[in-house]
């Protein structure tokens, strides 16, 4: 039996979601992209590409984040993960 998702999206549309949530929170705070660069020291071009096609380093993803003070969503990534099976329940404990 195939268990494929067709609701899933893929890791390039998941980057672009949160590429373009970057991208107006820095719109919605009046900051532009050279000052992003500036103030997150990620490159210009790297801000660019990173809002264009969602690439980015994890690196340089925190860096921005940081410098538009979303470090706490950024920490908070992967917290509250439910659990899929006893197994990983028994998992978590060994």
């Amino acid at each position: 039996m195939n268990n494929y998702n067709f609701n899933q999206k893929t890791p390039s549309e998941i980057d672009g979601l949160i590429s373009a949530r970057i991208r107006n929170i820095r719109k919605r705070r009046k900051i532009s992209q050279k000052k992003l660069s500036e103030k997150s020291g990620v490159s210009l071009g790297s801000v660019k590409r990173f809002e264009q096609s969602g690439e980015i380093s994890l690196i340089s993803l925190t860096k921005i984040a940081i410098s538009l003070d979303l470090e706490q969503e950024l920490e908070h990534l992967f917290e509250d993960v439910p659990f899929l099976s006893i197994e990983e329940i028994v998992n978590e404990r060994s």
